[in-house]
């Protein structure tokens, strides 16, 4: 499953929270969404590696580590945030 690989290389993050989220059939009969979900993603983490980067430092950072999985998908939607820091 997608869900368990973005898991295993966002450990490489070592986050203090991670949350994915598979929000296909919110989608149901838009562009890029396909039976059997697995199309859009809302990835909620907080990292240190974070720490004193921009917000697209950050959605630069999870695009790398991700690799290879952000092509299969159609959509993801980020929240990233460093531990402590108030939202």
């Amino acid at each position: 499953m997608i869900e368990d690989e973005m898991q295993t290389k966002l450990a490489d993050l070592r986050p203090e929270r991670l949350e994915i989220v598979d929000e296909s059939e919110q989608h149901r009969g838009h562009a890029g969404w396909r039976e059997g979900g697995s199309t859009h993603f809302r990835i909620r983490m907080a990292s240190k590696a974070f720490e004193g980067l921009s917000r697209v430092e950050r959605h630069r950072l999870v695009h790398r580590t991700l690799g290879d999985i952000v092509p299969r998908i159609h959509a993801l939607a980020l929240e990233l945030d460093v531990p402590g820091a108030s939202a």
